[in-house]
């Protein structure tokens, strides 16, 4: 079994929702990625989605794009990240790694080679936001033969007949994207994404997760009572920004707000006041 599937299936006896930070590989410095990789599983992260910096990341919002900036003024590489993977795995074989990036460095690299470099360090996943599941048949393909999921982007825009084409293709976890427009946006509608997930869920046995616009504990906890997973990104990575010049308290600092998430999740459902169950004003 997978680590992934290892680890969703862990979670499920268990009762609980995976919580999925994101961070971009090499920000603010490549010293700093590995310690916060385990400094994230340390304070309750099941899955970590590892950012490969770009130059154009086009489904970002300024958080995410400031953060690529930062690790690319080091030249921080697709070679840089999976040797960064593989330094994580010297101390941790149980995590389930996913990177999330853009087509461009693996073209470069080539995909082949790339399936392969990245299964020796311990990849367990790819999601690739610029390529769609109708031109990925070739990469699918080669990802498979070394066991990486290819993981797939669903919007609130993706229509039903979409949805299950995509859902045949991906493995791992179905990523569902919560809101129209880029990362780090704000005003989740909970209720919205029950409805969408529920929608995926005629389609596909696969984990979902969900992101865009998961902010804090609150959040957190909404989105775990109608996904299998919560995805946390820009939040995460406000907090590496807030203290780039003093990388020795990102990792409490990043923590802090996960260890939160964490125990918010596993809390289970917020509950609804009585006036909220008369009124309709639950959120």
């Amino acid at each position: 079994m997978s680590r992934i599937k290892g680890c969703f299936a862990a979670l499920k006896a268990e009762n609980k929702k995976a919580l999925i930070p994101f961070v971009t590989a090499g920000d603010p410095n490549p010293a700093v990625t590995v310690p916060l990789m385990h400094a994230m599983v340390e304070a309750g992260a099941d899955l970590l989605e590892l950012g490969v910096p770009f130059s154009d990341p086009m489904a970002e919002g300024p958080t995410i794009q400031k953060a690529c900036e930062r690790a690319l003024e080091h030249g921080t590489s697709l070679h840089d990240v999976l040797a960064m993977v593989s330094e994580f795995r010297q101390t941790n074989s149980t995590t389930p790694v996913v990177l999330m990036g853009y087509m461009n460095p693996v073209e470069i690299m080539g995909y082949q080679a790339f399936a392969t470099a990245a299964a020796e360090a311990g990849v367990d996943g790819l999601l690739t936001v610029d390529m769609p599941p109708e031109e990925a048949s070739d990469l699918v393909a080669i990802l498979k033969t070394v066991e990486i999921a290819p993981i797939f982007l669903l919007a609130p825009t993706t229509v039903d007949a979409r949805i299950a084409k995509i859902c045949a293709e991906a493995s791992g976890f179905v990523y569902y994207v919560s809101l129209k427009g880029v990362t780090g946006a704000a005003n989740l509608d909970v209720a919205a994404v029950e409805q969408k997930v529920m929608q995926i869920r005629h389609h596909t046995d696969t984990p979902i997760g969900v992101g865009f616009g998961i902010r804090d504990a609150d959040t957190a906890q909404r989105v775990a009572a109608v996904a299998d997973a919560v995805v946390v990104g820009s939040a995460v990575v406000n907090r590496v920004a807030d203290n780039a010049e003093s990388p020795e308290k990102i990792n409490e600092a990043v923590a802090s707000l996960l260890r939160e998430m964490r125990v918010a999740m596993d809390a289970g459902p917020p509950k609804v006041g009585w006036m909220a169950k008369i009124f309709g004003t639950g959120k």
